[in-house]
C-alpha cells in the first residue's frame, strides 16, 4: 500500500518568519565569520558566578551608573554651561527679575519649565550618591574579605580608581548649578588651591579664569564632567570587568568549594536574567526615592553671592571628609617666610588626605610584602579570622568616620546647643584615639569570635537539653553540627610571621628586619583551626 503525504502550503506569517529566521542567521553568521564574537560569548557564557548577597553590590554600582548615564544625557539638551549674567524670567516666582549666571537660569528651568526635568535632575543626583555609596561598601566587602589579594591587586587599584573618578564627577556635577550651596563649597576648594605655596594663586586663577568666581569654571567642569571623566569611568569599568571575569569571582568557603571550583550559576542564562531583573529593581527604586525625596533643592538657595554664608553650607557627603580635615587643624598654623604666606593649615590637609587615599590604594601591595603570601586566592576570608587585617580596616574606617563627622561640626552645635569649640575639640581627640580604640576592640572581637568557633567546632553549640548521669551528675547536651556548618568554622590557613634570614653574603638588612617586625605584629595572637584529630576526639554528646 502506498501512502502519500501532501506539502501544506505555508501561511503569509509562517513565511515571514522564516524569512526573518533565514535573515537573522545569515547577518549573526555574517558577523561572527568577522569577529569571532560567537566564541567570546560562548567562553563569558560559561562564567560561574557565585551567588551571595554580598556580590551584588558591584552590581549596584554599576546599574546606578547606567541611571547616571541615562539621567545625564536627557540633562545635557537643556543645561548652559555659562557665567554670563542673565535675567531671570522663568516659572519660579520668588526668583523673577533678578540677576543671575545662565548656568543657573538653565537649573531653574529644568526644575520647573522642562517636562519631567525636575525628575531627570532628581534621578540624576540620587543615583550618583547611591553609586558612590556601593562602590564604598563593594570595596569594604573586598577588603574585610581578603578579596583583593593575588591575583586582584590591580583591580583593587582600578577600583579604588573608581572611588575616586566618582567623588571627581559628583563634585563636579553638585558645582555646576552655581547656586548658593554649590558656589560655598566651590570656595573651600579655592581657599584650599590658594594655601598651596608660591603657586596656589596661580593655579586658581587659572581654573577660575580670574578672581573668584571666575568666568570659566562652570564651563570646565561641564566639559570634564560630560566628557573627560565618563569616558575614563567606563574604560575603567571596562577593565575591572575583564579582570574579574579573567580571574575568577571570590566564593565564601563551603563543601564541593575550593580554590580551583567556583560554585554558582552561569553568566548565561540565569545570571544575565537575573541581572536584567536586578538593574530595573535598583532604577526603580531610584527613580521612587526621587520621586518622593527631594535633594539639592537650589531654588531655595539662590544664585552664588559670597554675603549670606552661614551654619549648614557643606558639600555632598562623599566630600565630608575634606571638609572636615580642614576644620579641625589648629589655628595659628601660618607664618611669612622668603615673603610668603606658609598656611600649614592647608598644607597639612594636602599632605595628609593624599597619604591616607595612598595607603587605601596600595593596601593589598603592603600586606603581601607584610605576609609574604605569593599563593592565589579564590576563597574570602570570613573577617574574624584576619584579625589584624579586620582590625586596621575598622581603625581606617574609624579615621575617616571622624573627619566625615567634622565637616557637620556646626550642624552638630546648633542642633544639640553646645558649643562649637567643643564639637571641634572632642573630634581632634577623638582623630587619634578613635582608631586606636577601634583596632584594639575589634581585634579583641575577632579573635573572642575565633574561640568561640573552635569550641563550637570541637564541642557542637549548646542544645539546652539538661541530662542527669547516672552518678547524679547533670549536664547539658551539646548538639553536633552538619559538615557545612563544621567546615566554614574551621576553613581557613593559619600564617606564621616571617622568619628574618641572611643575605647571601651573610647580612640582615634593616629593612629585613622592618618586615620581620610588622609580620609578627600582623600574626600575633592568632588561634589555630581545630585539626581533624582534634574534631574526631572532641566528643559527641556533651560537652
Amino acid at each position: 500500500m502506498t501512502v502519500s503525504t501532501a506539502t501544506q502550503p505555508e501561511t503569509p506569517v509562517a513565511a515571514a518568519n522564516n524569512r526573518g529566521a533565514r535573515f537573522t542567521a545569515a547577518a549573526a553568521n555574517y558577523i561572527d565569520e568577522r569577529t569571532s564574537i560567537s566564541g567570546l560569548v560562548r567562553e563569558v557564557g560559561r562564567k560561574i558566578f557565585p551567588d551571595h548577597w554580598s556580590f551584588m553590590l558591584g552590581e549596584v554600582a554599576l546599574y546606578s551608573f547606567i541611571v547616571i548615564l541615562l539621567s545625564g544625557t536627557f540633562l545635557t539638551f537643556f543645561f548652559q554651561p555659562s557665567m554670563a549674567e542673565v535675567v531671570y524670567n522663568g516659572s519660579y516666582v520668588p526668583l523673577k527679575g533678578i540677576e543671575m549666571s545662565a548656568a543657573y537660569a538653565s537649573s531653574l528651568n529644568i526644575s520647573f519649565d522642562i517636562r519631567g526635568g525636575l525628575l531627570f535632575r532628581q534621578v540624576h543626583h540620587w543615583a550618583a550618591l547611591l553609586f558612590i555609596a556601593s562602590i564604598g561598601l563593594h570595596m569594604l566587602r573586598v577588603y574585610f574579605t581578603g578579596a583583593f589579594r593575588k591575583p586582584r591587586e590591580i583591580n583593587w587599584v582600578i577600583g579604588f580608581t573608581l572611588f575616586i573618578l566618582a567623588m571627581a564627577e559628583g563634585f563636579t556635577g553638585y558645582s555646576l548649578p552655581d547656586d548658593l550651596l554649590s558656589g560655598n563649597g566651590l570656595r573651600i576648594i579655592d581657599g584650599l588651591i590658594k594655601g598651596i605655596p608660591v603657586v596656589g594663586t596661580w593655579i586658581s586663577y587659572l581654573l577660575f579664569g580670574g578672581e573668584f568666581p571666575g568666568t570659566k569654571l562652570v564651563a570646565l567642569f561641564y566639559s570634564v564632567h560630560i566628557l573627560l571623566l565618563p569616558a575614563i569611568l567606563v574604560a575603567a569599568l571596562g577593565v575591572h570587568m575583564l579582570l574579574l571575569i579573567v580571574n575568577k569571582h571570590t566564593q565564601f568557603a563551603g563543601p564541593g568549594r575550593t580554590e580551583q571550583n567556583v560554585v554558582g550559576v552561569p553568566i548565561l542564562p540565569t545570571f544575565a536574567a537575573k541581572a536584567g531583573g536586578f538593574f530595573f529593581v535598583v532604577f526603580g527604586v531610584i527613580v521612587l526615592i526621587a520621586s518622593f525625596f527631594t535633594i539639592n533643592p537650589i531654588w531655595t538657595y539662590g544664585p552664588y553671592d559670597p554675603s549670606p554664608v552661614s551654619a549648614g553650607t557643606q558639600p555632598d557627603w562623599y566630600i565630608g571628609f575634606a571638609d572636615g580635615a580642614l576644620r579641625l587643624v589648629p589655628p595659628g598654623w601660618e607664618f611669612v617666610w622668603l615673603n610668603h604666606t606658609w598656611s600649614f593649615n592647608m598644607i597639612v590637609v594636602i599632605l595628609v588626605l593624599p597619604i591616607f587615599l595612598a595607603a587605601v590604594a596600595f593596601y593589598p601591595f603592603i600586606e603581601n610584602w607584610i605576609t609574604g603570601d605569593k599563593r592565589e586566592h579564590h576563597i574570602a576570608d570570613r573577617p574574624r579570622n584576619a584579625p589584624a587585617r579586620t582590625a586596621v580596616g575598622a581603625a581606617g574606617v574609624t579615621f575617616y568616620a571622624v573627619l566625615w563627622a567634622a565637616a557637620s561640626s556646626d550642624l552638630m552645635a546648633t542642633h544639640f546647643k553646645i558649643t562649637l569649640e567643643g564639637v571641634i575639640h572632642t573630634l581632634q581627640v577623638l582623630l587619634f584615639l578613635g582608631p586606636v580604640i577601634a583596632y584594639q576592640v575589634t581585634k579583641r572581637i575577632c579573635l573572642a569570635l575565633q574561640k568561640k568557633d573552635r569550641e563550637i567546632a570541637l564541642h557542637g553549640f549548646e542544645s539546652g537539653r539538661i541530662v542527669r548521669l547516672p552518678g547524679g551528675e547533670y549536664i547539658e547536651v551539646h548538639e553536633q553540627l552538619d559538615d557545612y556548618e563544621r567546615w566554614r568554622l574551621v576553613s581557613f590557613d593559619e600564617y606564621t610571621p616571617l622568619m628574618v634570614r641572611p643575605d647571601a653574603h651573610g647580612r640582615i638588612s634593616q629593612a629585613q628586619k622592618v618586615r620581620a617586625g610588622l609580620s609578627r605584629w600582623f600574626f600575633e595572637d592568632r588561634i589555630a583551626p581545630p585539626t581533624r584529630g582534634e574534631i574526631e576526639g572532641g566528643g559527641h554528646g556533651h560537652h
